[in-house]
């Protein structure tokens, strides 16, 4: 069996399964295709039988040996893999972290004097870069509220380049409208890029609804076991010939470990987030019941900020959501996190493990409010929960211990 990239009327799992299994790459010429997986190839140096051959070697594509910082079979299927299931993409680059496939991509389409427009929900190490190396190097970024129809419109400018989008936002997980906002982009001359790790391609086909950029954490759902870092950054041609010419003029490069784990993560991945998803859910309802509990922001439930969006443009998922605590405090918030047995402390999500961390978004925003203007002012302080492959049921009741002892 064998992914060859002619089986987009597939499902999403059969993609899954058969994505990235070239022959040449699971066996040999010889034998092709006699293994289940790539192998994992670690080399530095490629050699050539003959100067003809090196000369052939130039070729710069996935598939065509060179030098060890330019892949091998393992990374080539990864990214191949990817690409299948990415709907529109000509090719997908892999980075060591996804803040470096963001930082990539940003620098791959903006140049000092340039002006970034992002979300104001942005995940909060994009903030950073934007405000440290973009400003350092003479790009200016200027945030908008993504939930008000004209925040776009309003930010744009002359010199703006490129468009910062989520979905859903990070840590309050508002849902936008992407098919607008990227439609405004293009017809303003600008490029979307949209951070998708939150659905991934499964859940939100992010260049099929108009993104330019899809940009993915590979750390999260596509790890699957908290054991990697890595991100992807898939576009459409010509765009991700540009993305590989950066990519390689900064010398970005992934364990083919990595690489491997990653692919073996692809393959359950769908039976992952299906779970999450549905324990999710479970989880998010119960949460809405509880007095202690001001606001449940999930988007795949009613009510959440802009899920008439997801469930218009969405067809999956995920663990990752948020719930505001009523009229709490910061200190009252850590004792109820504290007071959890069943979930880890710690960044990161899309693991087999359930995970809770603080949130307050107050101080990173710029172009809107927080606690929103429709909440009362108190309820400012929330969790982000990150639901992983426990019983739902054991972990309800984990968060009523919790909220009960905070009470």
């Amino acid at each position: 069996m064998s992914g060859d990239g002619d089986s987009a009327e597939q499902g999403a799992a059969t993609r899954l399964v058969a994505a990235g299994r070239r022959p040449e790459w699971t066996g040999t010429p010889e034998a092709p295709g006699v293994v289940v997986s790539p192998p994992v190839w670690r080399a530095s140096t490629h050699l050539y039988p003959d100067m003809a051959s090196l000369r052939a070697g130039r070729a710069n594509a996935d598939g065509a040996f060179y030098y060890g910082r330019r892949g091998a079979p393992t990374q080539w299927a990864l990214a191949d893999a990817l690409t299948a299931i990415e709907p529109g993409a000509a090719g997908t680059m892999l980075y060591p972290s996804g803040v470096t496939a963001i930082a990539a991509a940003l620098l791959t389409v903006l140049v000092p004097g340039d002006v970034l427009l992002m979300v104001d929900n942005a995940y909060e190490p994009t903030r950073a870069l934007a405000r440290g190396l973009l400003a350092d190097l003479g790009i200016e970024t200027r945030w908008f509220d993504a939930m008000d129809p004209t925040g776009l419109a309003r930010a744009l400018c002359e010199r703006s380049r490129a468009v910062m989008l989520e979905a859903p936002g990070s840590l309050t997980m508002e849902v936008p409208d992407i098919p607008a906002l990227c439609a405004l982009a293009r017809e303003r001359g600008l490029t979307a890029i949209l951070d998708n790790t939150w659905a991934g391609p499964l859940g939100f086909a992010a260049l099929a609804k108009g993104a330019d950029i899809a940009v993915m954490s590979l750390t999260k759902h596509v790890g699957g076991h908290s054991d990697l870092m890595m991100g992807s950054a898939a576009a459409a041609a010509p765009l991700y010939a540009r993305l590989r010419r950066r990519a390689q003029q900064f010398g970005f490069v992934v364990s083919p470990d990595d690489a491997a784990l990653a692919l073996r993560g692809l393959r359950s991945m769908a039976l992952r987030l299906d779970r999450e998803t549905h324990s999710a859910l479970a989880i998010a309802r119960w949460l809405a019941g509880r007095p202690e509990v001001a606001r449940v922001l999930c988007p795949m439930l009613p009510g959440s900020p802009g899920h008439a969006h997801w469930a218009r443009d969405f067809t999956g998922g995920c663990g990752l959501f948020s719930f505001v605590l009523r009229g709490g405090t910061s200190r009252g918030r850590d004792d109820f996190i504290d007071a959890l047995r069943l979930f880890g402390i710690g960044y990161s999500w899309g693991g087999f493990e359930s995970l809770a961390t603080p949130v307050d978004p107050a101080p990173l925003r710029t172009a809107s409010p927080w606690p929103p203007a429709d909440s009362a002012p108190a309820d400012r302080f929330g969790v982000r929960l990150s639901i992983g492959l426990e019983d739902p049921d054991d972990l309800i009741a984990d968060l009523a211990r919790a909220l009960d002892r905070m009470g």
